[in-house]
Formats: structure tokens, sequence, C-alpha cells
């Protein structure tokens, strides 16, 4: 099998990326550092001996997607996984934000994610099952102020992966929801997980543990997976619960966290 894997260079990238070389599947790495992405491969390579392939790309750029897919073509290869890992977020309300940084937000965790999923999907083998996993989050399942565009966008990655699973499932395509609480893929990452104190601990997930379960998930044809049994009992909880009411205590826990975090109350 050959994985194409975004934002590869990220913790949660790196993680996927060794856990598809263990399982001995050929790897194409894309992200916007090359630099990095070269790191990333050499390590890959110091542990397994399988192919890996780089290429730098801006995801919300059309000409930057199309380019690394024309030359995935000329290497004769064709994605059998694609996993849908960039995505980022910036802190804070959405008030005292800049308006750049928001949209951005949406430009890489909505657009980007389409635009390479399209692309995929029209230069997929039709010989053989294609399988897809949109990084979604914990956050997808609630209304949460101060990270409001943020969980929106991933409740779109979560809506958009059901939907389009259940229009492709009789055309050989699988697609798959990752829906992670806290993951340690940087020092800022770690800064907030602990801010969040006992809640944001017991809903971290280790990265190993996620790729791992991630690729066997969605191989067995798993629609949506929420990584630990304190998230998965959270994903049930949402549903009992009113959204506004959810949102109100959400608003809460968040304002203290990112106080003590960004020292600014929101």
């Amino acid at each position: 099998m050959m994985v194409l894997i975004t934002g590869a260079s990220g913790g949660l990238g790196r993680a996927m990326a060794l856990e598809c070389a263990q399982r001995r599947f050929a790897l194409f790495l894309t992200d916007i550092n090359q630099t990095k992405l070269e790191q990333i491969r050499q390590g890959v390579l110091r542990q397994y001996d399988v192919p890996v392939y780089t290429q730098a790309c801006d995801l919300t750029d059309e000409t930057d997607v199309q380019a690394l897919f024309q030359h995935m073509d000329t290497l004769g290869m064709k994605a059998d996984i694609l996993l849908n890992i960039a995505g980022i977020d910036h802190e804070g309300g959405f008030t005292v934000q800049q308006s750049d940084n928001i949209l951005r937000i949406v430009q890489i965790n909505i657009e980007a994610t389409l635009r390479v999923t399209h692309f995929a999907l029209a230069r997929r083998s039709l010989d053989s099952r294609f399988y897809i996993v949109n990084v979604s989050s914990l956050a997808s399942l609630y209304p949460i102020p101060l990270k409001a565009t943020y969980a929106a966008s991933k409740r779109f990655l979560l809506d958009f992966s059901v939907a389009l699973g259940e229009e492709l499932k009789n055309k050989n395509v699988s697609v798959m929801a990752l829906c992670p609480g806290g993951l340690a893929t940087t020092r800022e990452a770690l800064l907030g997980i602990e801010s969040q104190g006992f809640f944001g601990r017991i809903t971290t997930n280790s990265l190993s543990s996620v790729a791992h379960k991630t690729i066997t998930k969605v191989l067995l044809g798993r629609r949506v997976y929420v990584p630990g049994g304190i998230n998965t009992l959270l994903r049930f909880m949402s549903k009992l619960v009113p959204a506004t009411i959810i949102a109100r205590l959400l608003h809460k826990r968040w304002q203290s966290a990112q106080s003590q975090w960004l020292g600014d109350i929101q």
C-alpha cells in the first residue's frame, strides 16, 4: 500500500508515518516545510526499509496541490490511503484575533482538506479499496466559546467524513473521521493541556496509540474513531445535554485555561 500524509512534519503526522512504515507501507509525505519533511524522511528510513517520498506543498494553493499530484503521477504513484492531518488553530477569542488568523483556520482545516481529498479521489485506483482519514477533533462534538472557529471547522470535517463515507461506500471507498482529544504534538500543545488541569490530562491521547489504532480501524471500515474511554463517554454525553448548556460550561473552562495560558482574559 502507498500512503499520502498531509501535515507530515507535525507530531501526529510523524507518528502516522512511523506506524505506516512499520506496516511496510510506502509513504508520500507532504507539508509546507521541505526541511522538516526531509528530517522526517530520514528518521523513517533509519528505522524502516520502505520507500519514502516527500514534496513541500502549500495546501491552500491550488497550483501547489496540482503540482504535488502531478509529481505523484510522474512517479507512477497512486495513494491507497489518504491521511488528511494538516490543520491549525489560533488560541484566543474571536474578536481579539486577527481576521487573517481566523480565515486561515478555515482555509487549512476545511478548504485544504477538501482540495486534497478531491484530487486524491480523482486519481485513485478503481481496482482496489481507497481509504481516507480526516483528522477532526474531540472539539468537533461541542460548540466551544473562545475556540469557536476551530471547533466549527472540526465539526465540518466530522460531518463531511460521515456523509462522504455514505456517499462512496458502494464505490470501494472508506472514509473515517478521527476525533482525538489533546495530543502532545508541540510545546504549545503541552502548555494548553497543562492549563486545563485534570480535565486536560484525562482527555489527552498517546500519539503512538492513536496512530496504531487509527490505521487499524480505517482498514476495518470504521466511520468515526474517538480515542480513549473518557473521550468516548464525553461523545455520548454530548448527545444528551443541550448545546447552549455545553457552551456555557465550556466558556467558563476555556476562559480560565486561556487566561492562565495566554495571560489574557477573553
